[in-house]
């Protein structure tokens, strides 16, 4: 990953277009680009599908749903980091709901100091996030890799009687002078004598 991080982009969700602004003009344009705006979790939908969306702001109660619809299903099918604002008096119970999905709750009447500290808070997790998947994909691939490789080594073990070590290493060999991956000396073994 490189020290350059890039402008996140922002998709704010809310039935009016004054917290649109309020919350647009908080997010430096040099950190914060493009910022894309549904008046309806129907629209916002719709735009998340397209993907690229790193932060969804919701604006709780949208025109077609209260929102925290919307919130579980953008963290549960999307990379996005999602805030969710509500009115103080439903706070306590869509906050609980919530965070054992990871969205963020915030009640309405914060301050515009601590609104952009959540922001950018929601944005180190994000950060987070993604490079614990990155680093969960290639483990996967790598034990993927080794089942292939250990099969491989079966069955040059069972079809040409070598050693264990003997198979490791003809294996290994057979990759350096080919110049490709021991998965693919793996593949090509497993295609030759499981046929």
């Amino acid at each position: 990953m490189s020290g350059h991080r890039g402008s996140q982009s922002v998709l704010i969700v809310s039935f009016s277009e004054r917290p649109v602004e309020a919350i647009s003009s908080i997010l430096p344009h040099s950190d914060f680009h493009p910022v894309y705006t549904a008046l309806s979790a129907a629209e916002a939908r719709r735009k998340l599908l397209d993907g690229g969306i790193d932060i969804v702001i919701i604006n709780a109660p949208l025109t077609d749903e209260f929102g925290t619809q919307l919130a579980v299903d953008t963290v549960t099918t999307s990379h996005a980091g999602v805030l969710l604002l509500v009115k103080a008096d439903v706070y306590e119970e869509v906050s609980y709901k919530m965070e054992q999905y990871g969205v963020l709750t915030l009640t309405k009447s914060l301050d515009r100091q601590t609104l952009f500290q959540t922001i950018k808070l929601l944005t180190a997790t994000a950060y987070k996030m993604k490079r614990l998947e990155e680093s969960t994909v290639t483990l996967e691939q790598k034990l993927r890799d080794m089942k292939l490789i250990n099969k491989a080594k079966v069955l040059l073990i069972e079809c040409l009687k070598m050693g264990e070590e003997e198979a490791h290493k003809y294996i290994e060999r057979e990759a350096m002078d080919n110049c490709v991956k021991k998965s693919e000396i793996a593949r090509q073994i497993i295609e030759k004598y499981e046929a």
